[in-house]
């Protein structure tokens, strides 16, 4: 089936390596399945396969089915007493790597021939209402397989437009420039831009501190006539959330030092005179997000996404 029965396809770009593509895509997709969406990852960085990782289903293997590869389930759709949330799956060579450490020294022509496996063999659930594709840095072969197999096999409707990833320093926006250039030479859309790193939120008290400044995101999307989708501190929540399955768990008060940004209902946390615990429980990826600083940021930025694709989308 391929790309055919998808409805909207977002790229998630940078020009600069280690920006947080992977951490952007994963809660923005995170982000639409809350909004009752149903998502497929894509991963595209062939060299850095991260997003099996950001899931949490690294021990995870794509299945091969008549027609091509069937992506590997993160969660499905369902409805709870509080959440309502639709399904999302993954596809990633890190499925089919031996093991995470496994180098991928591969030329060219094999990475290209790989997107294009992944973009016209990947069997997403019929109806998908989002694909997400995070790319690797720069504008290199893989970037131009995937903008020729994008415009060969679908259309205009389906392939919305790029997110950009930044970081606040001169060096990092020097980088994104480039793609921002790139994007206007192939014709692609830039939805917007995301300011990643835009300050560091402490697990222990209430402050959010600029370690890498502030606002360059905003400054380059200005100077390049296009939507500035917010910036996004460093959460270490969210850290220990990806790599231990930890809900996360705030003093009081970080909501308001976010400038109203952060946890809506922040939980309570116990001190027991080591620090702030956070709560373990087995709930999904998915339901534990609801409970990250990070969580009412990107939700405000798909609603303004999905706000704009709206109004822009052609008539029936």
């Amino acid at each position: 089936m391929g790309l055919q029965g998808i409805n909207n396809i977002i790229l998630v770009l940078s020009g600069k390596g280690g920006v947080g593509k992977s951490s952007i895509t994963t809660q923005l997709a995170l982000t639409l399945s809350l909004q009752g969406h149903s998502v497929g990852v894509l991963d595209v960085d062939l060299t850095g396969p991260s997003i099996p990782r950001f899931f949490g289903i690294e021990s995870s293997k794509v299945t091969q089915a008549p027609g091509g590869l069937v992506p590997v389930t993160v969660h499905d759709g369902a409805s709870t007493n509080d959440l309502t949330y639709g399904a999302l799956s993954c596809m990633s060579l890190g499925f089919i790597l031996s093991n995470r450490n496994t180098a991928v020294i591969w030329r060219g022509p094999k990475k290209t021939a790989m997107v294009r496996q992944f973009l016209t063999s990947t069997l997403w659930p019929e109806g998908l209402d989002y694909l997400l594709i995070d790319t690797p840095p720069g504008t290199s072969d893989e970037h131009i397989s995937l903008l020729e197999t994008l415009l060969k096999e679908t259309t205009p409707e389906q392939l919305r437009g790029a997110v950009v990833v930044t970081t606040p320093q001169a060096i990092s926006i020097s980088d994104v420039k480039k793609e921002l250039n790139f994007c206007a030479k192939t014709g692609i859309k830039v939805l917007g831009v995301v300011e990643n790193m835009a300050g560091f939120v402490c697990p222990s008290c209430k402050e959010c501190t600029n370690v890498f400044s502030k606002g360059g995101g905003e400054v380059m999307a200005r100077e390049f006539g296009v939507k500035f989708l917010g910036s996004v501190p460093l959460d270490p929540m969210w850290v220990r959330l990806v790599e231990e399955g930890i809900r996360p768990v705030y003093p009081q008060g970080t909501a308001e030092m976010l400038q109203g940004k952060g946890v809506a209902d922040e939980p309570e946390a116990q001190d027991n005179g080591e620090g702030l615990v956070p709560e373990r429980d087995p709930a999904p990826l998915v339901e534990k997000y609801t409970s990250c600083s990070l969580f009412p940021m990107f939700d405000g930025m798909v609603k303004s996404l999905l706000q704009d694709n709206n109004q822009q989308a052609p008539a029936e």
